[in-house]
C-alpha cells in the first residue's frame, strides 16, 4: 500500500499559501466552497489511490477515522 507524504514537500510553501489565497479574493464564500470543493476533487483524480486519498481523509477528520470509532 502506498503511504501518503505527510513531511514537507512543496517548494516555497508561503508561495503556494499566497496563491490559494488570492484564488478566494474577493469571492463570497459559497463560492470559495465550491472552488475547495472542485480542487478536492481535480487532487484526487490526479492522486488516484484510494488508500493514499482515505490516509488523508483520517488526518483531515481523525475523529471520522474507522480506528477510532
Amino acid at each position: 500500500m502506498k503511504k501518503l507524504t505527510t513531511t514537507p514537500n512543496i517548494v516555497d510553501p508561503d508561495g503556494l499559501y499566497a496563491e490559494l489565497l488570492a484564488l478566494h479574493d474577493g469571492r463570497e464564500e459559497d463560492e470559495s466552497h465550491a472552488i475547495n470543493a472542485r480542487l478536492v476533487l481535480i487532487l484526487a483524480n490526479h492522486i488516484g489511490d484510494r488508500d493514499v486519498l482515505r490516509q488523508a481523509y483520517a488526518l483531515a477528520a481523525p475523529e471520522l477515522a474507522p480506528n477510532n470509532a
